[in-house]
This record gives C-alpha cells, structure tokens and sequence, in this order.
C-alpha cells in the first residue's frame, strides 16, 4: 500500500530503525473476509465456499493472508509512500474458515541501491492453534516521486534472468505431475482487473486513499491512472499456483516475485508458468518453475520463481 503521505508518518528511508518489530495482530478469516477476497481476485474455487476442500472443512485462499502481512506495517503509518519491489512467500498450512490467525512482524534491514533505499520486511501468520500458515519477506522501495520511475523499469528483473521461454510443441499442463519434462508451460490464468476489485483489495472499505483506490491520488503521484497493488498480482499468480499443485501448494509451496512494470486499472494481465526441473527433497518430488505476469502488450509486469512437492 501506499500514498501521498506527511513527514509524522511518511516512510523515510532515513527514519527506519532496524530491527523494529509490529505486533501482534489479529485477522478473523471469516465468511465475510473469504467472500471479499474472492471478489477482488475473481477466484471461486468451492474449497473456499464448502466443506468440499482436500482438508476437510472449508479454507481461506492460500494468499488470502499475504495483503494483512504487509499491512501490518501501517499500524504506526497511517500513509506510506513507496513501491512494491519484491515479495517471497513461504505456505506452510490452509487457514481454516472462521479461524483468527496471529500476525507479527519486523523491518530486519535496509540498504541503498542505485541512488534508491528499501526496507525489507519480514513477517509470518499463526493458527489458533500456534501452527505456522504463511512466511513473508518484502522488500520497498522508500520513494516519495513515484511518477519518476513507475514505467520505466529502472530495475533489473530478477537476479537471475527468467527467460518466459516455454515449448511450444506439448499443451499446457494442468495438473503438477514429477515426470513433466524441462520447458513445459502450465495452464495459464486471464484477469482483467477491475477498479471496484482494486479498491476493495487495496482498502477503500476502510475509507483508505492512496494511489491503488483513488484517481487524484495517483495522479498526485505522478501516474495516469491507479495501478494494481503488487500483491494483488501475486494474488493471481497463487491462483495458477494452487490450480496447478493442488493442496501440496497450501503446504509446501514458495514463490519469490519481483515488480518490474505497472498494471492501471482496467487493463487485463496473463499469469504464466514454465516447468524449469524436478528436484527430490527427502525423497519428495518438488517441481521449480518461472513465473510471470505479463500485460496485453506482452510486456512483463512480475517475474520470478515458484517451487512445491507433486501430491502422490
């Protein structure tokens, strides 16, 4: 999240004490909670709306915690001016529905790079029952004149190149399976992104106006129009994931993305993922892949990485 912010609360570089912890909070993922994130990523699978699901009672989305993660970090900063750079995620197990999950977090270190300084962030989400659901680590980018590098990817798009290069000869897999050969493409995701989705995910319901949810903010910022929240993109992209790997994605699952164009709002964005090897951890199968977000110009707006185990 982020927005034309004050000196009291603004995001400075300068003004980040490491470490410097947040929290506890607490996330209620209730039916309400299920139903907004749904609608914000266009993601309908019954798992989140029945008992129907591989864990025997009803879920919240694997990423449905990811968003309250970062936010964490505004519990002392009603505003933040910054940019997404980079975000990891580690799933560890499904939330359940109706399940209020524990929230902590810290700033563990910041640097400059390219006349810019980041803070990274590291964070993680606990059960009731004190069981690990989801790690984060984030990385910002501390700026307060978004409009001067929005567009004009100043930075390099991952610390080693993904190619988006996949066979073009074998039809894209649906399903994860060990014996999937170096190359092959998974089933691709479509979105068109709405603003009503972009506000909802990026905190209109809470009378929030930043750059995400609000025309003149954006455009104080700098940008023609509001752009998509990064972590709505990684949204998108754990959707492909969970569709793919099934329920092994909400217990092994990593993916690592870094933010290299931006999406405005009403554009549409294709989810895309190629299988790079089969590696064997304790004699279980993980498949690695590239993954990626591009635009309808074919431009890529994220790229990265993902892993988990092939369920049996």
């Amino acid at each position: 999240m982020a927005q034309k912010a004050t000196e009291k609360n603004e995001l400075r570089y300068e003004l980040v004490e490491i470490p410097k912890e947040f929290g506890p909070a607490r996330v209620l993922v209730n039916d309400h909670k299920i139903k907004t994130y749904a609608f914000t990523q266009d993601d309908y699978r019954s798992w989140y709306f029945s008992d129907n699901s591989p864990f025997g009672k009803r879920i919240g989305h694997a990423a449905i915690l990811a968003n309250d993660l970062l936010w964490l970090f505004l519990t002392e900063r009603e505003n933040i001016v910054g940019l997404h750079a980079q975000e990891e995620l580690w799933f560890h197990s499904p939330v359940f529905a109706e399940e209020q999950a524990t929230l902590q977090g810290k700033y563990v270190d910041k640097y400059e790079k390219r006349g810019k300084g980041y803070v990274v962030m590291e964070a993680e989400a606990r059960g009731e029952d004190g069981r690990l659901l989801i790690r984060r680590r984030g990385i910002e980018n501390t700026l307060s004149d978004l409009g001067s590098v929005v567009g004009r990817r100043t930075a390099k798009e991952a610390d080693k190149p993904v190619t988006g290069e996949y066979r073009k000869d074998v039809a894209p897999a649906e399903k994860a399976r060990a014996d999937l050969e170096p190359g092959t493409p998974i089933a691709p995701l479509v979105k068109h992104v709405t603003q009503e989705q972009m506000s909802v995910f990026s905190g209109a319901g809470d009378y929030s106006k930043n750059f995400h949810t609000d025309l003149d903010r954006a455009r104080e910022a700098g940008l023609r129009l509001p752009v998509v929240q990064a972590q709505q993109q990684v949204g998108y992209l754990t959707e492909m994931l969970t569709n793919f790997f099934g329920a092994s994605w909400f217990t092994s699952g990593w993916e690592k993305l870094k933010f290299i164009h931006p999406v405005y709002a009403g554009e549409t964005v294709t989810t895309r993922g190629v299988v790079i090897r089969m590696v064997e951890e304790n004699e279980v199968a993980r498949l690695e892949l590239e993954i990626g977000v591009e635009n309808e110009d074919g431009v890529k707006t994220a790229v990265g990485w993902a892993s988990a185990a092939v369920d049996d």
